[in-house]
């Protein structure tokens, strides 16, 4: 990871926000700038970003010293006395920053009025979007690497989870099973909350595993990820418990048609909006647009859900580097649901879908 040039591209957006430090806040992003990892930390920036700075407390003493010092060029690792946020804005008094960019997002009202209060006089806080959230959206090569180390952790645990999906067995047992085998082969965590979502639960797009036992005919979606060297993963199949009817059938391959229509326009150049209507008009022409409730895709990266959102309205245009989701689904309420979802990476003449797992309907 190339520490060093990340702050450099961030100098640059600082110089043309008109800015002359920065306090970076939101630990992925910290991590990202400086390579810290734990769960308490502060980077600063100042004179452009030339001077940078990273506090924390004393849980992370020895860890914040290898990991920020391994990363490159950075000036100093501070361990304070006083919570880390303060100790920054300490630090910027002495650089005497006058225009410091802080992430408005990732601040509480109440701790915004607190790093106010300790702002030099003549400085000025000024509030920022997506700063370093812009940055990460395109991945470099050791990144994208990560990424597919994740991709294939999750997608060589497919097999044995289809091993434990049998009537009567809960939902939330197929999912301890899962993740128990994840962290077995190595993955840190899960990257979100695993989704098993079984008979009339598989309409909920967001069904995490319950104490439902699984029916004995139905589709049962599966969403998962895990995080590798801290990268995400994710991935979504749907199966059917018992032979599927005609209309069940035909409900999948309208899913599988739209996803592979959304990835078919992946390329550089095209606004993720083209993306989304890809697997929409699909949709439509199937008569299931209506049960499409949410949007097609995202980006991930050092958190499970990363800009560019891949919706309607959206304008952000792909670039090679970009690593997305496609994932549309369809919620038939009071029946059931199907959803699909790959990785994929945006490529200089296209994409490269990294999920491998097979995308054909099985039936257990």
């Amino acid at each position: 990871m190339d520490y060093p040039d990340r702050r450099m591209k961030l100098e640059a957006r600082l110089a043309g926000l008109r800015l002359d430090a920065c306090l970076i806040t939101q630990l992925p992003n910290v991590r990202y700038l400086c390579g810290f990892t734990g769960s308490a930390g502060v980077l600063a920036l100042a004179g452009g970003g030339a001077k940078a700075a990273f506090f924390t407390d004393g849980r992370y003493t020895t860890q914040a010293r290898a990991e920020v010092r391994a990363a490159g060029d950075l000036a100093r690792v501070v361990v304070g006395k006083r919570n880390a946020l303060l100790e920054a804005m300490a630090w910027l008094k002495r650089q005497r920053a006058r225009r410091i960019g802080f992430e408005a997002e990732h601040l509480s009202f109440a701790t915004q009025r607190h790093v106010a209060a300790e702002t030099a006089k003549g400085a000025k806080l000024v509030p920022t979007s997506g700063l370093v959230e812009r940055l990460r959206m395109v991945k470099e090569p050791a990144e994208i690497a990560q990424i597919r180390a994740a991709v294939l952790l999750a997608s060589g645990l497919f097999d044995h989870l289809l091993s434990t999906i049998k009537p009567g067995v809960k939902e939330a047992d197929v999912a301890a099973e899962l993740e128990h085998a994840a962290r077995r082969d190595g993955a840190e965590g899960m990257s979100f909350e695993t989704i098993v979502a079984s008979g009339l639960r598989s309409a909920l797009p967001h069904g995490k595993a319950s104490a439902q036992p699984i029916q004995a005919n139905g589709f049962v979606i599966l969403d998962f990820g895990v995080i590798l060297a801290g990268y995400c993963s994710d991935m979504t199949r749907t199966v059917h418990v018992g032979a599927p009817n005609k209309r069940d059938s035909k409900l999948y391959q309208a899913v599988l048609d739209a996803q592979e229509a959304a990835i078919a326009k992946v390329s550089p150049g095209r606004t993720v909006a083209e993306v989304d209507q890809a697997a929409r008009s699909r949709l439509q022409k199937a008569g299931l647009a209506r049960y499409f409730t949410h949007s097609t895709g995202h980006g991930v990266g050092l958190e499970i859900h990363e800009p560019p959102r891949i919706a309607k309205g959206q304008a952000e245009k792909l670039v090679p580097g970009m690593v997305i989701t496609i994932e549309p689904g369809v919620y038939l309420p009071g029946e059931g649901g199907v959803r699909i979802e790959d990785v994929v990476v945006v490529t200089e003449n296209g994409c490269e879908v990294l999920t491998p797992t097979t995308k054909e309907l099985i039936a257990l």
